[in-house]
């Protein structure tokens, strides 16, 4: 068996956090207090839309009527960044300076406790170049500013299955999983897809009783 030299030991980059060990780490602390984004995104470098984008989706798991127009718009935001190719996220300092307070996020973590253990068991970071590329970026960046104008409409039911899209997106760049950014993309376009012809066909049924009735 080939020696291992130490020297590769101490030059190989250790794993950077999860997210589960992200949000124990956010979720230290007084829970009555909130968090603002500066402090959210603080040390995540390149991951810090990833944790954006998991803040943002937060209110779309809220059983309110609101819960998506709360979403959507900061979900756009990020989108438009992407887009034009930012390294890091940047927000109005009227948002900056505002965030989720740690009781919500507890409830939150709780909720999706269950489902972040089983993926934790498959992600990785893998296939860099889907977050990395530009191209990629963009087109996750579209998606993404698609699904958030989606969620921002009073579309019954869809909060859930748009808000929990965009939290795969979220976890693709949190964990830096190329392959789960794929599957992202496919479960996105899908949606998105459907959606589009769920509508069309809806318009399609209605435009008739518009024209009698006008």
């Amino acid at each position: 068996m080939p020696a291992v030299d130490p020297g590769d030991r101490r030059r190989r980059k250790p794993r950077e956090a999860g997210t589960r060990a992200i949000l124990d780490g956010l979720l230290d602390g007084d829970h009555a207090q909130t968090l603002d984004f500066s402090a959210l995104l603080s040390g995540l470098g390149r991951r810090a839309f990833g944790m954006l984008l998991f803040v943002a989706a937060l209110p779309a798991f809220i059983p309110i009527p609101i819960g998506g127009a709360l979403s959507g718009p900061l979900v756009v935001l990020i989108a438009a960044q992407l887009l034009l190719g930012l390294r890091r996220p940047w927000l109005p300092r009227f948002i900056a300076s505002r965030g989720p307070k740690r009781q919500s996020l507890a409830r939150f973590e709780r909720i999706i406790d269950p489902w972040l253990r089983r993926l934790e068991r498959l992600v990785r970071p893998r296939l860099t170049g889907v977050l990395d590329h530009r191209l990629a970026t963009a087109c996750t960046g579209l998606l993404l500013f698609l699904l958030g104008l989606l969620l921002s409409l009073p579309i019954p039911f869809t909060n859930y299955v748009f808000g929990g899209i965009i939290l795969l997106f979220a976890l693709a760049l949190l964990e830096r999983d190329g392959v789960l950014m794929l599957v992202a993309w496919i479960v996105g376009v899908a949606a998105l897809s459907t959606t589009g012809a769920l509508s069309g066909g809806l318009i399609a049924a209605v435009q008739p009783w518009i024209e009698r009735l006008s």
